[in-house]
C-alpha cells in the first residue's frame, strides 16, 4: 500500500468519525450542541482538521442527511419486500418503516428534512443518496398513482402527508395511541387498490 493511500484510508476513517461523533452528539443533545470545539474535543483532533473535512457545522449536516436518506432508503426497501400479502400491505409497511425511522432517529431526520445541509432537494443536483430514498418510496408507490397521474407527483403527496405525520407526531401536536390508524387512513385514502 503507497503512503497515499493510506493516507486517504486515514481521512475516510477520520471522516466517518466525525460525521458519527456529530450523529451520536445531535442525537444525545440536539443539534445546537453540535461545534467544531465539542466535535474536536470528543474525537481528539484539532479543530483545524475537522474543518479539512468540512468547512463548518452546515457540511456535517448535510453529510449526516446523506448518511441517513441511504439507510432510510435501504429500511424502505426491506420494508416493502418484507410485505409480501400485497400492494396494500406493502404500502402500509412502507408507511411505518418511514414513520420507525424519523422516531428513532429524530436527529439525523431533522438533518435530512428540517436543517440546512447545503443540499438540494428535487434538482438535477440533488445528491444521490436522496434520489435514492425518493426512488424506494416510489417503486412501491408508483404504480399506485391511477391513470393520468405522475408516479413522482403521487409519490411526492404521500411522503408529504408521512413527513406531516412524522413531524407532528414528534412535536406533541397528535395523539400517539393514534399512529396506527393514521397510517391505515393515509393508505386507505391515498392508496386506493
Amino acid at each position: 500500500m503507497s503512503v497515499q493511500e493510506r493516507k486517504a484510508r486515514e481521512r475516510a476513517v477520520r471522516e466517518r468519525l466525525i460525521v458519527a461523533t456529530a450523529r451520536e452528539l445531535a442525537e444525545q443533545q440536539g443539534w445546537d450542541a453540535v461545534t467544531t470545539r465539542r466535535l474536536a474535543e470528543r474525537i481528539e483532533y484539532s479543530q483545524p482538521v475537522l474543518y479539512s473535512h468540512f468547512r463548518g457545522k452546515r457540511e456535517i449536516i448535510g453529510a449526516v442527511a446523506l448518511e441517513g436518506a441511504a439507510e432510510m432508503a435501504a429500511a424502505l426497501r426491506a420494508a416493502a419486500r418484507s410485505a409480501a400479502d400485497g400492494p396494500r400491505e406493502r404500502v402500509a409497511a412502507l408507511a411505518r418503516a418511514y414513520l420507525d425511522f424519523a422516531e428513532r432517529n429524530p436527529a439525523v431526520y431533522d438533518a435530512m428534512f428540517q436543517l440546512d445541509g447545503g443540499l438540494a432537494f428535487a434538482d438535477e443536483d440533488t445528491p444521490e443518496p436522496l434520489k435514492d430514498a425518493f426512488a424506494a418510496l416510489m417503486e412501491s408507490l408508483g404504480e399506485l398513482a391511477g391513470d393520468g397521474v405522475d408516479p413522482g407527483l403521487f409519490t411526492e403527496v404521500f411522503w408529504a402527508c408521512l413527513h406531516g405525520i412524522a413531524t407532528l407526531t414528534r412535536a406533541g401536536r397528535l395523539p400517539p395511541e393514534c399512529a396506527e390508524q393514521r397510517v391505515e387512513l393515509l393508505v386507505d385514502r391515498l392508496a386506493v387498490l
